[in-house]
């Protein structure tokens, strides 16, 4: 029973005690950098600015609903690139002569597209997308003149074409600009 005590660091428990807080320590600096490196798309820079947006955009969707606009959006194409739009206009207001449509990916800023669409005749107005769509989208339409716009949610696969009319006030669905 005379044997010699080992030095501590051949024993186990020290190195067991002290793997938790190294696990940690190793986990935040990992966390740290992620944090740092990591771009967060969804954050906006211009937040209150947008905030301040909202009553414009609130009217432009209320001057849609006094002049009845409404909207079918449908895709098509060998690619699935060109988009036509059928506009109707209850109160006999003249149509315009082109429109701007906005998608906007709920996540992606990076696939968001702007779509300049021209009158084709009767009410039609087509223009071509810069990629086939996919998934869901948020959708703003408004005329040339920004007098007026339409908004809604457009789930590609479930929905293949779309029908805007005026939303209710608080029922604006795209907060991304104006």
């Amino acid at each position: 029973m005379n044997t010699a005590p080992r030095p501590w660091y051949r024993e186990p428990w020290p190195w067991i005690l002290m793997a938790g807080p190294a696990i940690v320590i190793v986990a935040g600096v990992i966390t740290t950098w992620l944090a740092v490196d990591s771009f967060d798309g969804l954050v906006e820079d211009d937040y209150y600015k947008q905030g301040l947006a909202v009553n414009q955009r609130t009217a432009r969707s209320q001057q849609a609903g006094q002049l009845g606009v409404r909207a079918d959006l449908m895709t098509g194409g060998a690619d699935a690139t060109r988009l036509r739009i059928l506009l109707t206009v209850d109160s006999g207001a003249p149509l315009p002569e082109s429109l701007q449509l906005r998608l906007v990916h709920p996540t992606r800023n990076g696939l968001d597209q702007r779509i300049a669409l021209r009158a084709e005749g009767g009410g039609f107005y087509s223009g071509q997308l810069e990629a086939p769509l996919a998934g869901r989208w948020h959708v703003a339409l408004e005329d040339a003149g920004q007098a007026w716009r339409l908004t809604g949610d457009w789930d590609i696969e479930k929905q293949p074409s779309l029908r805007l009319s005026p939303a209710a006030v608080g029922e604006e669905s795209i907060n991304k600009g104006s």
